[in-house]
């Protein structure tokens, strides 16, 4: 279960095809370095974009599988 206090590292490790919720989301900043220390909730709020929205369209992709 994916949840807005981790980072994108961490979601990517879970699936890598997440890769793509974010992309479609507007975050293409999958290889940057504060891919790792940013939660969620903090790249989000840089980005502009709802973190919950966001995190439900994660999960519902890796429910999906």
């Amino acid at each position: 279960m994916i949840n807005k206090h981790m980072t994108i590292e961490q979601v990517l490790r879970t699936d890598v095809g997440t890769a793509e919720v974010f992309m479609e989301s507007g975050m293409h900043c999958l290889g940057c370095v504060m891919a790792k220390g940013e939660d969620l909730e903090q790249a989000c709020a840089v980005h502009g974009i709802d973190v919950d929205v966001l995190v439900e369209k994660l999960n519902a992709y890796i429910e999906s599988k």
